[in-house]
């Protein structure tokens, strides 16, 4: 009777148990070394389920040996304890190679490396490739175009979250309680599917838990010892957007394709920020850069000419190590989560690599509160220029931050100086949040806003026009910070008010306890009721818009409300001032104003 030794691979992946059922083997004796046992006794005994598959392989194998005239035996010494130290080394392929030898067998595997060397000593050898089955997948039939995720659980109902990021629904698939034995059949599918297609990756293999990646699925599927019970996770994006696809300002549009090349994207789970970094890494290759992604597991939506790397000997450090080898334009950066990946972040981006990071956080200011430890406070903000919060599939604030050595906010002395990182609303400008060393500790502090201050600021300024209506009963009162205001005269109050040799706006000023700026109305274009520039109101889905003859593009403007100055901004192309609804610019206008002919535009003359 002919011999054939099988190894692992060609049991795992059923070949050998398809060459039986089709009839090309029968009549034989097929040697199963101990050590293939023993390997797969191993990989089972930790929870992995690939010993589970072999298993069940080798006892249908048994199964139908007595109808195809076969003798299945197990042949050879158990693995010690240094054979399974070694069996990444490739230790066990060599025992199963000289057990061929030694019974004069024919060799059948599915693994090339272990083809190649089995010809190269002589063995004969027969090589089972991998094929692909065009057969539909038992999970697939819980998907449509609608769903982003099935969620299987041991003992319990299918269910899918179902529509879009910001908005979507839990949905029972069916009333039939899912079994055991069907999440193994459904996991057997998989992991023998990722052992055979090109589109299927091991991305995690632990005691207890397995993530594949296959094609646009990541699958994530636990047992215990890990979990408490069987169960497999399926997402699936359902859209592709590109970066013209948000509604993002020309302004920001510019941001991306000139200056930031260090941006954070934050949100909470599921809120659209992966699909909006492979947004920006299709945007950046097609402008002509080299992009590469960091992700474990691989699952961005990108373009074929993006390459993405997974984690190298299990660090992303080691595979930034190669990534500077390959001089990238721009990475992608799926998931900053660990001390050590904002650390590699942080690497990359000051060896000048442009750098788009994925982080997880409830706002955009938990995202910048996450480097705060992990780098130096002063180099944050040469690692981070752009926060960007996604919300609901849409951006929803875009932070600039900025290092600057001023008295923080709220502090009057100049002797308070520091280094200040300054986190302003990109969309506006505004000063929101200041990051600063307070004793030993680094701290954000946020910077009040003045339509949170509104009653405590209009006492405020009732009391210094009442202080200067005796010089002018017009005067106009416009706050620069919390101890600093301007206040708008006529010029011909102006020498009355500072006295001689500064003698009475210095005792104002010790008066009030505030320091003061005096301008003449006629010095300043915006206190000139009859200069405004005409504008026409519109809305947009998410914007406020007012739009000025196209020749004051990219100029810049005062915005007052009932004739008190509320914000500046920038004209932008076409003439086009957009203002975006969540902002409190957009929310003081909508409270403040009910008709147009109440909001004014002054140009700036600079």
């Amino acid at each position: 009777m002919s011999k054939i030794v099988a190894d692992t691979s060609v049991i795992i992946n059923g070949q050998l148990i398809n060459q039986i059922e089709s009839g090309s083997i029968r009549n034989l004796e097929i040697i199963i070394p101990q050590a293939v046992l023993d390997e797969l006794q191993s990989q089972a005994s930790s929870k992995k389920e690939q010993g589970f598959i072999g298993l069940e392989k080798i006892k249908k194998l048994k199964e139908l040996s007595g109808s195809f005239g076969l003798d299945v035996i197990l042949k050879g010494p158990h693995l010690s304890t240094d054979d399974i130290k070694l069996a990444g080394s490739g230790r066990i392929d060599a025992l199963i190679a000289d057990m061929a030898k030694q019974n004069d067998a024919i060799l059948y595997t599915s693994d090339n490396v272990q083809h190649l060397i089995a010809q190269a000593e002589g063995i004969e050898s027969v090589f089972l490739r991998h094929i692909v089955k065009d057969e539909s997948l038992e999970f697939l039939k819980f998907f449509d175009a609608d769903t982003m995720s099935v969620h299987l659980k041991e003992n319990q109902c299918p269910l899918a979250k179902k529509g879009k990021p910001g908005n979507f629904s839990l949905i029972k698939l069916s009333d039939d309680v899912l079994s055991r034995d069907y999440l193994e059949l459904i996991s057997s599918q998989i992991l023998s599917t990722s052992n055979i297609s090109d589109s299927s990756n091991v991305e995690i293999s632990k005691a207890g838990a397995t993530v594949i990646q296959h094609g646009d699925y990541r699958i994530a599927i636990t047992y215990p010892p890990f979990s408490d019970s069987f169960e497999i996770t399926l997402v699936h994006p359902i859209v592709k957007l590109s970066l013209e696809d948000y509604d993002a300002s020309e302004e920001l549009m510019k941001r991306f394709s000139d200056r930031a090349e260090g941006i954070v994207i934050s949100g909470a789970p599921g809120s659209g920020k992966s699909t909006l970094a492979s947004g920006l890494a299709n945007f950046y290759q097609k402008k002509g850069k080299i992009v590469k992604t960091f992700e474990s597991p691989r699952d961005l939506q990108v373009d074929p000419g993006i390459t993405q790397y997974g984690k190298l000997d299990g660090s992303f450090d080691n595979t930034a190590d190669i990534l500077l080898l390959v001089r990238p334009d721009y990475t992608i950066f799926d998931e900053v989560r660990r001390r050590e990946d904002f650390r590699t972040f942080a690497d990359l981006r000051l060896t000048g690599v442009g750098m788009v990071g994925v982080v997880h956080a409830n706002s955009p200011l938990d995202a910048i509160q996450r480097f705060i430890g992990k780098i130096e406070l002063g180099m944050i903000p040469n690692v981070l220029d752009t926060v960007v919060f996604v919300k609901d599939g849409q951006i929803d604030t875009v932070y600039d931050l900025e290092l600057k050595v001023k008295v923080p906010s709220g502090m009057t002395e100049s002797d308070l100086a520091r280094p200040v990182i300054e986190i302003r609303n990109f969309a506006d400008n505004v000063l929101e949040h200041e990051i600063y060393t307070f004793g030993e500790e680094n701290v954000i502090v946020p910077v009040s806003k003045r339509s949170q201050k509104a009653g405590i600021e209009k006492l405020a300024e009732d009391k210094v026009k009442e202080t200067f209506k005796r010089y002018d009963p017009n005067v106009e009162v416009e706050f620069l910070s919390d101890s600093r205001v301007k206040i708008f005269v006529d010029e011909q109050y102006i020498a009355s008010i500072i006295g001689k040799g500064g003698s009475n706006i210095n005792e104002i000023e010790k008066f009030l306890k505030i320091h003061i700026d005096v301008v003449a109305k006629d010095s300043e274009h915006h206190s000139t009721m009859n200069s405004d520039v005409n504008f026409t109101f519109s809305e947009s889905k998410t914007a406020l818009l007012l739009t000025v003859n196209r020749e004051y593009t990219s100029m810049h403007t005062d915005i007052y409300v009932n004739d008190k100055y509320v914000a500046s901004v920038r004209i932008g192309k076409k003439g086009q001032i957009k203002i975006p609804k969540r902002s409190d610019l957009a929310r003081n206008l909508m409270q403040n104003t009910s008709s147009q002919n109440e909001i004014k535009l002054f140009l700036k003359d600079f």
